[in-house]
């Protein structure tokens, strides 16, 4: 059975292979969104980016009727988007949120998630290849039925 895993990337990670590259590497968002396809294995990936706080929101509630899985890196939004985790809270499947640098080792204010309690698994820190150990471990989730396990 096919699966569909929807991939949401907020604010600034339009600018990944140029923005800070000693945090976040020189892998572009077209990079990754490659690496998403190639860990798939055949399953379908739609894969987006917005500056926009209620873009994501909008793509998250098309989501609870379309996708088995949703993995995110909210980005800036992580902190303090209440909105975002409204949306979320209404998806059934897993949630993956995602950090390609290790928020917890930066600045105080990269600290505290609100998306956190309500995603299954945090993936923070492995650079661009956490993208594609979270289609891999969605994948997992949703073939041995352990897609809410951690919330």
């Amino acid at each position: 059975m096919k699966r569909h895993i929807l991939i949401l990337n907020g604010p600034n990670l339009n600018r990944l292979g140029k923005r800070e590259p000693e945090i976040y590497g020189t892998t572009t968002l077209a990079d990754v969104e490659a690496l998403c396809v190639a860990a798939a294995r055949g399953n379908e990936i739609t894969f987006r980016q917005s500056n926009r706080e209620y873009e994501i929101i909008d793509w998250v509630h098309e989501g609870i009727d379309t996708a088995d899985a949703i993995i995110i890196n909210p980005a800036a939004f992580t902190f303090y988007s209440i909105a975002i985790v409204d949306a979320l809270k209404m998806f059934k499947g897993p949630i993956i949120e995602l950090h390609i640098s290790n928020v917890h080792a930066r600045e105080a204010m990269y600290h505290h998630s609100l998306v956190s309690p309500y995603a299954t698994a945090v993936i923070a820190g492995l650079g661009a290849k956490g993208y594609q150990r979270a289609v891999e471990a969605v994948l997992d989730m949703l073939d041995t039925g352990e897609e809410t396990a951690g919330r």
